[in-house]
């Protein structure tokens, strides 16, 4: 069988002609021949009656003092209404089709409630469903234990599913459809001329994802990359191929220094000094930091003390527990991180000198920096966010 999967989000299923759309998508790959296996998410968004957010705002309006075992339970629901309603659209029309839980798809998980990792995937329930001719619509963010409690996979999830599935069944092509057509070069609701990319590499948009672009979770692309299945991010509103995520050496620019700008808003630099006469300062802060479960980014270490950012809503706690253990921290607040990333800067001199240059014309401080091989971060003012994205932008040229 040539085996394409299809996942839908939320905003391609929330009305009657969203999911029209849909199913023109999926018959337009079964005329090509293909046998397809469609991941759907919860319809709509915050607000919506049956998306993930609305069912977490129904637990805390009644207490907030569910069991996780019992929210996983919950949280589900909304992807079940999606495949329910999507499998009758798909039968009306005369395509046979069958809805299939991630426990039943064969996704085995751990026992994290609400954050699972997926464990194996035993995918033949859903081989059998594609080899009698149907389409298999799985219900994306869950799993289920070996003892066949439902697990969800935390944000994102129905993006890993979709890759995860893929993987297993040696797919040709993993589709991601969204509400925006394909990867832009920023986010269009700061730079007005952000262009589509054509193509990135697995590690760009991995990049991309994980410094704050919404369009693709990052597990979801580790998953495709360690199993080289190409992903296509497109519109479920349009007719267009949109971004092809495969390997580098593919790419039509491969001479190209950065491929886009990401952003990160609501953080604070907190910056501890070591206490005279003692050398443990890295490892009091980082071993407080995860005692209290609070995530750390963008570290910067020295013989004499640590400087990093946390979320803004972790910052009060963060300090005070620093000041538990007798440092006297000083925490920056309302700081966004500002990142270039593309695999075209690896080694090649006088990027950082472009960056410094673009928000040195533009008059903003550059309050820390971290570079690793195909992305250099700037920790900026949140207040010149908006003014760093455009002038990084235009500097590399990513609107030509």
């Amino acid at each position: 069988m040539r085996i394409l999967v299809q996942k839908f989000g939320g905003t391609s299923l929330s009305t009657d002609h969203a999911r029209s759309l849909c199913l023109q998508h999926i018959a337009r790959e079964l005329a090509n021949g293909y046998s397809v296996v469609v991941v759907v998410s919860a319809m709509g968004r915050t607000g919506d009656p049956y998306a993930t957010d609305t069912l977490l705002q129904l637990i805390r309006n009644n207490g907030d003092k569910l069991p996780a075992r019992e929210r996983d339970m919950l949280l589900g629901c909304g992807e079940i209404i999606s495949a329910a309603a999507l499998c009758s659209l798909l039968c009306s029309e005369g395509i046979p089709s069958v809805v299939l839980n991630g426990g039943q798809a064969g996704i085995i998980t751990d026992d994290q409630y609400g954050q699972a990792r997926i464990k194996e995937l035993r995918p033949e329930k859903v081989l059998q469903h594609l080899g009698d001719g149907k389409v298999v619509i799985v219900t994306g963010f869950q799993g289920s234990t070996e003892s066949g409690d439902m697990t969800t996979l935390g944000r994102g999830g129905s993006d890993t599913s979709a890759t995860a599935i893929g993987a297993a069944l040696r797919a040709e092509m993993v589709d991601i459809y969204t509400d925006v057509n394909g990867i832009l070069t920023a986010d269009p609701r700061i730079v007005e001329n952000a262009k589509p990319l054509q193509i990135v590499s697995y590690a760009e948009i991995c990049n991309m994802a994980r410094q704050g672009a919404k369009v693709i979770h990052p597990r979801a692309v580790e998953i495709a990359q360690q199993a080289r299945i190409p992903v296509r991010v497109r519109s479920t509103f349009s007719s267009e191929e949109g971004t092809l995520v495969s390997d580098a050496v593919l790419s039509p620019v491969a001479d190209r220094q950065a491929t886009g700008i990401a952003h990160v808003s609501g953080v604070t630099q907190i910056s501890v000094k070591a206490i005279e006469g003692r050398n443990d300062v890295q490892l009091q802060v980082f071993q407080t930091m995860a005692r209290h479960h609070i995530s750390v980014d963008f570290i910067n270490v020295t013989p004499s003390g640590a400087m990093y950012t946390v979320f803004d809503h972790d910052a009060d706690r963060a300090v005070s527990v620093l000041q538990e253990c007798g440092y006297e921290p000083k925490a920056v607040r309302g700081c966004a991180k500002v990142s270039v990333i593309g695999g075209g800067m690896n080694g090649v001199p006088g990027v950082m000198a472009r960056i410094v240059e673009a928000l040195t014309e533009e008059g903003i401080t550059i309050m820390q920096s971290a570079d690793s091989n195909t992305t250099i971060w700037v920790l900026v003012k949140e207040e010149d966010m908006v003014k760093a994205v455009r002038a990084l932008h235009a500097k590399f040229e990513l609107h030509i």
